[in-house]
């Protein structure tokens, strides 16, 4: 072959060029790290959207990367510049950090970035994805395509008819043994090209990989003359970005979803024309849904609300709730670790490759939902006093300036049934408290819609509250109170023991629980609340006579 053309061509294809891959080796030196320790990084397109799927495999690339000392950095991934958005950046990152995903490395806001090994936004590294294309075209295995996209489709047509393999490769690439001197001449000439790998594959041939989360499979070497360089703005494709970017970024672990393994023999191969070490590959599963007609397919950012990260936030659940979820589906062995070690924290689990379920994940919000509620269980009254009132600084005005306005009485409120050996376990998510407790603050109370179900005769409510009110109201001690209930009971014809009433349920009118019922529906409209008592002293007595007041002129 011809050297002194490859150059004239090479030269010609990329005029810019004015370093070599040695010069860049140089810049993007090998980390100086410990023994072990592994390079991850996240890299989404700048859509603004971090989808759950992506975020799983975000946290899971951290954690490994912070458990080895190594490196987890953010790479924005914009040469399908279509699907940028503006502030895509920004939307990104905030996605994380509400999830205490805080990259290493790389891109900080739309425009800065920390870290030695930039840029770290693809768009900006077009003469560094270039000198890497010249050197390809340099030593014949690159080479310009003037084929059209209605060629190409023409290619495509015949193979299906033939039963042939789709692709460009072979005797169907056609601008492969295109002469040098005819490509010089239509580039002069202002011809639009793409820039081809030359693959010296042979697809006859078997090539491996040692998956981390699958073990070996096994692929045809790859044979197509694949695109590295696209002809519109020049930037690189997927492939030659990959290779580019995780080589000179020293990335040891590749952290990707199932959908990029049938792109492994191409990965593979251009590391190794390239003679550059490879990184190890762990492809993840994809996350699933069961949809309403019992159809298991992918989570959609279109179709699917809890697809979206921002949907956790806005909905309050506890960011470390959703990140123990994340990995019970990242490691298998993770719930019967949690069940050993209820007290744990995440980071002392030690994160595993061989446990990644290397089937799609199976998205199960109410398993998500259940974890949040232990967690919530687990928390202090005054922890979720400080959380909720950052919510809904955020997200409800109202009810925060209501929280800062009694904030010794909402963490009292917050810590019914709390320290106790088996706490109540409600609350799902910060959206939903207001729901379970709105009862309590007077501003919430103006207008209640009562919940009667078992005494509903109107005039027998109004006996019960005003009886109660006027000889039997006691709150100095749980005990009196409700022995003092129970009194009252036996006053007005309900059975004060339940055993007595199951026995024999015609001789009263009710039993104990529907009369504490009607007391409870008067103070808080609910049928199903928190410990009574409990509420009853935080309500204290005047505001108890005013509520059964409230009551009895609603119900008249």
């Amino acid at each position: 072959m011809n050297n002194d053309k490859l150059t004239e061509l090479a030269d010609l294809m990329f005029p810019d060029v004015t370093k070599t891959i040695e010069d860049y080796e140089k810049m993007y030196p090998e980390r100086n790290l410990p023994e072990g320790a592994i390079v991850t990084r996240f890299a989404p397109s700048p859509t603004g959207f971090v989808h759950m799927g992506s975020l799983l495999g975000a946290f899971q690339a951290y954690k490994v990367a912070k458990e080895t000392n190594g490196v987890f950095y953010l790479r924005i991934e914009d040469t399908d510049q279509k699907r940028s958005v503006e502030n895509g950046i920004v939307g990104i990152l905030n996605d994380l950090k509400n999830f205490d995903i805080v990259p290493d490395e790389g891109m900080i806001d739309e425009e800065h970035s920390i870290g030695n090994y930039g840029p770290y936004i693809q768009s900006e590294r077009m003469e560094i994805y270039h000198t890497f294309a010249k050197d390809l075209v340099l030593r014949g295995l690159a080479y310009p395509c003037f084929c059209k996209p209605e060629e190409l489709e023409e290619t495509r047509e015949i193979q299906e008819l033939n039963k042939e393999r789709i692709g460009y490769y072979g005797s169907f690439a056609k601008c492969r043994t295109m002469d040098i001197d005819e490509a010089i001449t239509r580039i002069k000439n202002g011809e639009e090209f793409t820039v081809r790998l030359k693959s010296p594959g042979d697809f006859n041939k078997k090539i491996v990989l040692n998956d981390l989360a699958r073990g070996e499979i096994e692929f045809p070497e790859n044979d197509l003359d694949v695109i590295l360089i696209k002809s519109t703005d020049k930037l690189p494709t997927y492939h030659f970005a990959h290779l580019v970017d995780d080589h000179l970024m020293r990335t040891t672990h590749i952290m990707r979803g199932e959908e990029w393994i049938a792109s492994f023999p191409i990965h593979d191969q251009l590391f190794s024309i390239f003679g550059f070490e490879k990184p190890k590959y762990a492809h993840l599963g994809l996350v699933m849904k069961i949809d309403e007609n019992g159809v298991r397919r992918k989570l959609s950012k279109r179709k699917d609300p809890e697809a979206s990260v921002e949907y956790y936030h806005k909905e309050g659940i506890p960011k470390d709730a959703v990140k123990l979820y994340l990995m019970t589906i990242a490691n298998s062995n993770f719930e019967e670790w949690l069940d050993n070690n209820p007290d744990g924290d995440i980071n002392d689990f030690k994160y595993d490759f061989k446990k990644i379920s290397a089937s799609g994940t199976l998205f199960d919000t109410a398993k998500l939902f259940n974890i949040s509620k232990n967690y919530f269980g687990k928390m202090k009254a005054e922890e979720i006093y400080d959380n909720l009132l950052v919510w809904t600084d955020e997200f409800d005005k109202e009810f925060h300036d209501i929280l800062v306005k009694h904030k010794d009485y909402a963490i009292k409120v917050f810590n019914i049934e709390r320290e106790v050996e088996k706490p109540r376990k409600d609350y799902v998510s910060y959206s939903s408290i207001k729901n379970f407790v709105f009862y309590m603050f007077p501003e919430y109370f103006e207008n209640p819609n009562y919940e009667f179900n078992k005494i509903t005769d109107k005039e027998e409510i109004v006996n019960i509250l005003n009886t109660y009110y006027d000889k039997y109201l006691d709150l100095s001690d749980k005990d009196i109170w409700f022995t003092k209930v129970k009194e009252m009971c036996d006053s007005l014809g309900y059975a004060s023991n339940i055993k007595e009433y199951k026995k024999n349920p015609d001789a009263y009118k009710g039993n104990v629980s529907d009369v504490t019922g009607v007391i409870r529906v008067s103070l808080t409209s609910k049928t199903n609340t928190p410990d009574l008592y409990e509420i009853m002293k935080l309500l204290g007595l005047d505001e108890i006579k005013e509520r059964f007041t409230k009551c009895i002129n609603n119900i008249k």
